[in-house]
């Protein structure tokens, strides 16, 4: 079973600050894939640690571009998965623009480069015809990549990029423009590029076909969670959502139907919205002069309110009281301005005063619960007391009012519950035991159920992370293929300055040698070769004096040198010498300090024979090693 590692704080760190600096959020992003991506941008910059490649972000803005470029893989092509298109042609586009006249919007969320995008609408031009196409249709595509999107923006590929597209569609909808193939006009206008993250942006709404393909596998569970439900909003009733090989959503049931499952095409299922009702706007009853009448009813509204209530001022008089209080405990218009200590509905029920001092002092509502009072020769009664300070407009204390709730009924039905509740639970706990066996099967069952949904999604991240991985080497292998290419063309320059090198060497009718400071040859040309016996092969990286030819060394170390210093003088000696043939000649030796180049100093050596030169002959066999061969030797040389 896979377990995810512990995340890196560096990392996390490095994630928050591109979220701030940038406003990428990749923290919705599997971690293995995206630290593999991340790392390997470090790789190519030579830093190791997170909080290091921070830094150096903070330094080199420009490194954000090659970071996002890298992480974001952006591999895409025209009608990518063939069958998948053939389904959307034959199946799913003549439903959607089966209504006459009707307006189609199509988004493409993660649409790269824009191969997606235009493709859809070469499928829907085909479909539709080209007039009925540009009044109907409005594609919508959308990538979190800027430096992706001006590509697509541009609508101009490369030979390989449109390489496998249909001829037709080619010679249809594209134009030849210098070395680029460039999307018509007509077709290009038909699309809207904006940029728009999935993760944290508001999705584009009542879109009939919405394609977001090999998307969602790089983001973790929750984020997908999250953004599935944006796709779900963003779909029109009975839109279809179509998505890459590896993503099925088979965590979202409520939310998406298979319609073809193999070729990744999902239906929405409707959500009814609830309905909405306009508030009515609250009727404000007319201005009018209430005088005696108003303070009759408030007056009466308070005799004749249903749960007993006293008033008591601060100075802990009795100040008024309702019929239900008057009825409850005995009390009336006799006992209004006594002191409320004194009756006995201060402390029964229950002990009231301490209640009302808090009330008071915290100028809150103060409730006292659950109060059983037995009454003499009636049934015992349930209140809920609630003691309430009566505050002026000056905020001053006037007093308190005491109101007590009759929940005896409520109190009544509560034991009336917790009976029916005690009589369910034994009916429950015999068919609990009656469902024993049958719960431990469906238990078994369950557990099954579980292990092989686990299985099943460790199969699908597995798969996603596999197409993950194979996405980065596609990316990889065209990063080489254009580095071949280049390779290649530069291979072919140097080649043919090679060429361009030994044919003027070659076409001197002197003898050229170039040395370095030790008179180590460094280039030989076909007169040298001619002249002293010696192959180009046999002579490159070997010294002058390891070459036995019939010119004297010792005499041209000095003029090699004073050229390499840099001192004026005579650059020619001449020099008596003996050529492959063992004849002896006189040679005219020029010396020319090598000039430009990056593989340190050096010196050209023209060989020049002085009076009637032999022609020139393939090298053949040398006199001097035939005589050396057999005891001779030479001699009397020069």
């Amino acid at each position: 079973m896979h377990v995810d590692e512990e995340p890196d704080p560096r990392f996390e760190s490095l994630l928050e600050y591109l979220k701030e600096q940038r406003g990428f959020d990749f923290t919705g992003y599997k971690r293995q894939s995206l630290v593999r991506r991340v790392r390997r941008q470090m790789t190519g910059v030579g830093i190791e640690g997170f909080d290091e490649y921070q830094d150096h972000l903070a330094l080199h803005p420009d490194e954000y571009a090659a970071l996002f470029d890298t992480v974001l893989i952006n591999v895409t092509s025209f009608f990518r998965d063939t069958e998948s298109w053939e389904y959307l042609r034959e199946h799913v586009l003549p439903a959607l623009l089966a209504e006459d006249g009707a307006r189609v919007r199509v988004w493409s969320a993660g649409c790269a480069t824009g191969e997606e995008p235009y493709s859809l609408a070469m499928e829907l031009s085909e479909a539709l015809g080209p007039t009925a196409f540009r009044e109907r249709v409005k594609i919508y595509a959308t990538d979190v990549d800027e430096a992706a999107l001006q590509v697509a923006r541009a609508g101009a590929y490369t030979d390989r990029q449109v390489q496998g597209l249909d001829e037709r569609y080619l010679t249809s909808y594209f134009e030849r423009v210098g070395d680029r193939w460039v999307i018509r006009k007509d077709l290009r206008r038909a699309v809207i590029f904006g940029r728009n993250d999935l993760v944290q942006d508001a999705p584009i709404s009542h879109v009939d076909l919405l394609v977001c393909r090999n998307t969602l596998m790089y983001f973790n569970a929750e984020a997908q969670a999250d953004i599935v439900r944006r796709l779900h909003f963003a779909l029109a009733p009975q839109g279809v959502l179509f998505l890459g090989k590896a993503e099925m959503l088979l965590s979202h049931p409520h939310l998406f139907q298979p319609l073809e499952l193999k070729r990744r095409f999902f239906r929405k299922l409707g959500t009814p919205a609830p309905e909405r009702r306009t508030p009515r706007e609250p009727v404000r009853p007319a201005e009018q002069d209430l005088g005696t009448t108003a303070a009759r009813l408030r007056d009466e509204a308070l005799l004749s309110a249903p749960a007993a209530q006293v008033v008591v001022a601060t100075n802990g008089v009795l100040v008024a009281s309702n019929r239900r209080a008057d009825t409850l405990f005995g009390i009336g218009q006799r006992d209004v301005g006594r002191l409320f200590q004194d009756l006995e509905v201060s402390y029964r029920p229950v002990e009231l005063r301490s209640y009302i001092e808090q009330a008071l002092g915290e100028r809150r509502v103060v409730w006292i619960r659950d109060v059983e009072w037995e009454r003499p020769d009636a049934d015992t009664v349930g209140l809920d007391v609630q003691v309430v300070p009566l505050i002026g407009p000056d905020s001053a204390p006037l007093g308190t009012t005491v109101i007590f709730n009759d929940v005896t009924r409520h109190r009544q039905l509560q034991n009336e519950l917790q009976y029916a509740n005690r009589q369910l639970e034994s009916a429950y706990e015999e068919l609990q035991s009656a469902n024993e066996e049958l719960e431990t099967t469906n238990e078994e069952l369950q557990s099954t159920v579980e292990e092989l949904e686990t299985t099943n999604e460790e199969l699908q991240s597995t798969n996603e992370e596999l197409e993950t991985m194979n996405e980065e080497l596609q990316s990889m292998n065209d990063e080489l293929n254009a580095s071949n290419e280049e390779l290649r063309v530069r291979t072919l320059e140097v080649d043919e300055l090679n060429r361009l090198m030994e044919s003027v060497l070659a076409s001197l009718g002197v003898g050229v040698a170039v040395v370095d400071a030790g008179l180590r040859v460094l280039a030989w040309n076909s007169r040298a070769v001619d002249l002293w016996g010696v192959r180009e092969d046999e002579a490159l990286g070997r010294s002058l004096d390891d070459l036995d030819i019939g010119l004297p060394v010792e005499p041209l170390q000095p003029l090699v040198a004073g050229q390499l210093d840099g001192v004026p003088g005579n650059r020619t000696v001449r020099l008596p010498a003996v050529n492959r043939r063992g004849r002896s000649i006189d040679v005219d030796v020029t010396a020319s300090r090598l000039q430009g180049t990056d593989a340190g100093p050096g010196v050209i050596l023209l060989m020049d024979v002085v009076g009637p030169a032999e022609p020139a002959s393939a090298p053949g066999p040398d006199p001097r090693s035939a005589a050396r061969s057999d005891g001779a030797g030479r001699s009397d040389a020069g």
